[in-house]
């Protein structure tokens, strides 16, 4: 059964869906935290829907566990405040990367204290930005400490390098004919991000303009310097971390770090064939390949991956 909730944020309230199996409770549950931009509950957003948490909640739901999503502050209905007005469309650009670690801690301390959920069974699931925010809400988590983590495309190097990092794997998703319109011009793509993070950097306030585009200047300069391995060596609960071999948004390498980091019991898994949308790609690595991709349902053999997991490291129910 699922139920449209809204539940306390630092600034606002914040709406999501609650989705309980059925069946007596209380239940296992898991916080599912979306990635980056202006994605709502279900990882969808204007351009893409790419229902990463809303297929996650169902795997979770058939293997008996309780799960709340919700709308990124704003987003879809978190655009809303208390007051009674709502936010622009472009609100989502305000908060920075750990304004959102806020949001995701009271989801957590809202699901935890719900009715239908064992309380010392709750598992933080997060996605690409999600599970940098994963990591930091288990790192230091306040009233709520979660059973697990589980780290879906996490990258285990600060925001800077991760972006460089794509920088270098860009070309290869580049049609043929604008890779040679590149070289003929000289254009160094990793020389221009730098030179996009240096102008973000000099930046104080929350959105600033880079070129023709208004960007969400705060969260951007927030992730270039946070260096997820620092939240990932205080990690220690059990931690799960998948990252797809062909992934182009986070490093497959970064698999190592977190092994290394994490100071409780680690599994990794690189995930064949499975792109940064956690479905499989055919054929080589591209961004292009994502409206294809999109089409297709999360691989279920991630989705059995977790769901295992989790069922091995669930506390035993209190008697």
């Amino acid at each position: 059964m699922s139920t449209e909730v809204r539940f306390p944020g630092p600034d606002r309230d914040l709406a999501g869906t609650l989705t309980v199996p059925d069946g007596p409770g209380p239940f296992p549950a898991a916080l599912l935290i979306p990635g980056s931009g202006p994605v709502d509950r279900d990882s969808n957003h204007g351009k893409m829907g790419l229902g990463v948490t809303a297929q996650l909640a169902d795997a979770l739901t058939a293997a008996g566990y309780a799960s709340l999503r919700y709308d990124k502050r704003g987003v879809a209905a978190s655009r809303l405040l208390r007051d009674g007005s709502t936010e622009p469309a472009d609100a989502w650009k305000r908060p920075g990367l750990h304004d959102n670690a806020e949001d995701a801690a009271a989801a957590l301390a809202w699901l935890a204290g719900g009715p239908e959920v064992d309380r010392d069974a709750v598992f933080l699931i997060g996605h690409s930005e999600g599970a940098i925010l994963a990591a930091e809400v288990a790192a230091d988590p306040g009233p709520v400490d979660p059973a697990g983590v589980v780290l879906l495309s996490c990258p285990a190097t600060p925001g800077d390098v991760t972006l460089r990092w794509q920088a270098t794997m860009l070309p290869a998703s580049i049609p043929a004919p604008v890779r040679i319109l590149l070289r003929l011009l000289r254009v160094d793509l990793v020389k221009s991000v730098r030179k996009n993070h240096e102008r973000i950097r000099r930046t104080t306030t929350d959105t600033a303009r880079l070129g023709l585009t208004r960007v969400n200047a705060r969260w951007v300069r927030e992730f270039l310097d946070h260096d997820p391995a620092t939240d990932l060596a205080r990690l220690t609960v059990p931690t799960l971390a998948i990252t797809g071999s062909k992934d182009l948004q986070t490093n497959p390498d970064d698999l190592g770090r977190i092994a290394a980091l994490v100071a409780g019991p680690v599994e990794t898994w690189l995930a064949p064939d499975l792109s940064h949308l956690l479905r499989a790609q055919p054929g080589p690595a591209s961004l292009r390949a994502y409206r294809k991709e999109i089409r297709h349902p999360v691989d279920p053999g991630l989705l059995a991956r977790v769901t295992e997991w989790l069922a091995r490291h669930r506390p035993a129910p209190a008697r």
